[in-house]
């Protein structure tokens, strides 16, 4: 079955730090006269996109280690590879997208003092502004390719000091089309030190209407999964395969229809799913009509698109209609406004038949 059936999809769990151009990054490292050793596209992909085992989530986030601090505080490498972004995502046919990253890794100079995480050398782009200069390219690029990009904020799981100025740039740039907040940069750890910092901003983000997704449950426990839906209120779990590991918690979900952002190429890559895909949890997702849809989450370590891991599914046994169905979930469970929403459901019974309403 080819996948060119499926002319009109949404995406919820892709990193905007995950989805850069590899040929950005090169052009960037030779305009800024940075030192770097992979000289080519292909010398490059060869380097990052994770090939062969072991397969960790810690080995995939080691990739990013090695391109970030090309793009970190450059205004112009930022606004391209956000603006790109949006062209690669009509490029196959996603016509409604949250793309997610952390402002302070973007940034080169951090509001609280701290040294910056990626950026070579310190200067004057605030998370802020970073935030700023990605929703100038979003709203450029949703007009050009006649899509709609939306930003998810992320926290970071192990610098929860700061998840509160997350939450404040959320809220100022709600009516530029930041559309939620997230924990990212590894799996929600339960036990990860100073806790409550990440589920106060969470809580406050709820209070404020701001709409709220959590990676957990990928590499780490059920437990995480919990942890996000009782003490930060998610209204979708980022991944969330270990669901499956605690029979009460995977009712809960299923009876209050949480959404799962499932990614299957990266679920394979990261060592978070068993070997025989025969077992992947999308599987039982399927059968007990679980609500999930399906994303890429880091293209650029990798090497996917939306439209590959459609056809991976699908060579995994799902139909047609199964994946049909996985788009109107997204689109359901999407953090665009009621009136977005309600026209993205409208044009996807336009392209697709009004009997996925129902599923």
């Amino acid at each position: 079955m080819s996948t060119d059936h499926f002319p009109y999809k949404i995406e919820l769990h892709v990193h905007l730090d995950g989805a850069i151009r590899t040929e950005t990054i090169i052009e960037t490292a030779k305009r800024r006269d940075i030192h770097f050793p992979w000289k080519t596209i292909q010398e490059l992909k060869s380097h990052l996109v994770v090939t062969s085992p072991p397969y960790t989530l810690q080995a995939l986030l080691e990739k990013f280690k090695t391109f970030m601090p090309v793009v970190a505080g450059d205004r112009d490498a930022i606004y391209k590879l956000a603006y790109d972004f949006c062209e690669d995502s009509r490029l196959h046919n996603v016509y409604y997208v949250e793309a997610r990253y952390s402002p302070q890794l973007f940034a080169n100079k951090m509001t609280n003092g701290d040294k910056p995480p990626f950026a070579l050398t310190e200067g004057d782009i605030t998370p802020r502004e970073v935030v700023s200069i990605i929703c100038d390219a979003f709203e450029k690029g949703s007009k050009d390719f006649g899509i709609i990009v939306k930003s998810i904020l992320c926290c970071v799981e192990h610098v929860p000091e700061w998840s509160n100025e997350v939450v404040d740039l959320c809220q100022e740039f709600q009516s530029r089309g930041v559309v939620a907040i997230d924990i990212a940069c590894g799996d929600l750890d339960p036990e990860v030190p100073n806790k409550e910092l990440h589920t106060r901003a969470f809580q406050q983000a709820s209070k404020l209407g701001i709409h709220r997704t959590v990676h957990a449950g990928e590499s780490g426990p059920a437990e995480g999964i919990k942890l996000a839906l009782d003490e930060m209120h998610a209204e979708r779990i980022g991944h969330g395969y270990k669901v499956v590991d605690d029979p009460d918690l995977y009712e809960r979900c299923r009876k209050e229809n949480i959404h799962f952002e499932v990614c299957p190429l990266s679920s394979v890559k990261t060592g978070s799913v068993p070997d025989d895909l025969n077992k992947h949890p999308l599987h039982r997702f399927i059968d007990d009509d679980v609500n999930f849809s399906i994303s890429t989450d880091d293209p650029i370590v990798l090497d996917n698109d939306l439209t590959s891991d459609y056809k991976m599914v699908m060579e995994m046994g799902l139909d047609k209609d199964h994946v049909i169905a996985t788009i109107f979930h997204a689109a359901r469970s999407c953090f665009a406004s009621p009136e977005e929403k309600e026209q993205i459901l409208a044009d996807l019974v336009k392209v697709y038949g009004d009997k996925f309403m129902k599923m």
